[in-house]
């Protein structure tokens, strides 16, 4: 039997939010390849999935741990 896996997809002002980055901050890390890509939905409206935006958290916490 194939297992599905439920993703639940955030909209930017979501991303904002559990991140405190700024949207223009947002696309900035995105353009270096320091943030995940958004996911198109329609010709004007992006998504990320709620686990690269985690794994993207964890990574943070991470190398801010690896400093101290």
């Amino acid at each position: 039997m194939t297992e599905q896996i439920r993703e639940t997809l955030l909209r930017r002002k979501q991303i904002e939010a559990c991140t405190g980055l700024s949207r223009s901050t947002i696309y900035a890390l995105i353009s270096e390849g320091k943030f995940p890509k958004p996911i198109p939905l329609t010709s004007r409206t992006v998504a990320w999935t709620q686990s690269s935006i985690d794994q993207w958290i964890a990574g943070r916490i991470a190398a801010a741990k690896a400093k101290t």
